[in-house]
């Protein structure tokens, strides 16, 4: 009986035993799914701001944001924002796709063909509409083409206080129209109606604008590649072209003759032009030498 007993608490034991050991398994399995889930949500919250996403109760936020990042394929990138827009129900407003030439050189390679080097580096400064609920998610996106993030500011305008205002705007607005509605007609009564309304539209105005700006985030995003870029263009050899079209030198000579020949008539043709000149100076000279002669003639009758 004792030997039994002793069977049974051995056996016991080693149930305990193996029990324990399972459930520690299981709880370091715990654990460790439990720290990657916690490892992948780390670095998904690192991808993005937590103004991005935040909403608070009672409170309504204008969210706007502002990225410069390098990327290795600037057009690549271009498309694949523009793509992730749309899907994600956005718009593009606005992409000014640029390459700026830095330097550029044409080497000859044979005497028909030369090739046009260019260096060169693309950008792109892009503003783009997302819906805000998307907001997070597409920065996300976004942060996965950068090699390195120059700048990103991400902004939450509170603007609870503004449309309650202008709640409280409309409400003034139309009591004041009732009021107007119960005067005797006259000049006054129309001037005071139409700068009702029209006070009324710039309200309906600034509604429209803010809840427009609720609904679809502004991002204003400018990328760029770190490094420079080369394009080689294949042209014609201009140098070898004007060479093969150059005069030649027994030309030039007989075309030196003909145009000296034609210098000379109008050298002629200029000195018979300005004939009255000569004339005057042909005068001016006999006259000068008349008054020469007869002070001659003065000065010997005096001696």
């Amino acid at each position: 009986m004792k030997t039994i007993c002793i069977q049974l608490s051995l056996a016991s034991v080693l149930l305990l035993g193996l029990y324990s050991c399972k459930k520690g398994e299981a709880v370091g399995k715990d654990y460790e799914a439990s720290a990657t889930a916690d490892s992948a949500a780390a670095l998904t919250s690192d991808s993005i701001s937590s103004v991005a996403t935040m909403n608070v109760k009672d409170k309504q936020f204008v969210k706007t944001a502002d990225i410069n990042m390098e990327v290795q394929d600037v057009y690549e990138t271009t498309i694949s924002i523009e793509k992730t827009v749309q899907e994600m129900g956005g718009f593009v407003t606005n992409s000014n796709l640029q390459s700026s030439v830095l330097s550029e050189g044409m080497y000859n390679t044979s005497d028909k063909d030369a090739m046009l080097v260019k260096k060169y580096q693309t950008e792109n400064s892009m503003k783009v509409r997302i819906p805000t609920h998307n907001l997070g998610e597409f920065l996300s996106l976004i942060n996965q083409k950068k090699l390195f993030l120059n700048s990103r500011s991400i902004a939450a305008e509170d603007v609870t206080a503004g449309i309650q205002y202008a709640a409280l705007e409309r409400k003034r607005m139309k009591t004041t129209a009732d009021h107007i509605s119960g005067l005797k007609s006259s000049k006054d009564k129309v001037k005071l109606s139409d700068e009702n309304m029209s006070e009324d539209n710039i309200q309906q105005l600034a509604n429209m604008d803010i809840t427009d700006r609720l609904k679809y985030s502004t991002v204003d995003i400018f990328i760029k590649e770190p490094k420079l870029r080369i394009s080689e263009i294949a042209i014609t050899n201009t140098a070898h072209t004007d060479n093969k079209y150059r005069i030649s030198f027994i030309y030039s000579i007989k075309n030196a003759f003909a145009e000296g020949y034609y210098l000379i008539q109008e050298i002629v043709v200029l000195l018979v032009t300005i004939w009255p000149l000569w004339m005057i100076a042909l005068l001016i000279f006999v006259f000068i030498k008349r008054r020469r002669t007869a002070g001659k003639i003065r000065k010997t009758v005096s001696e």
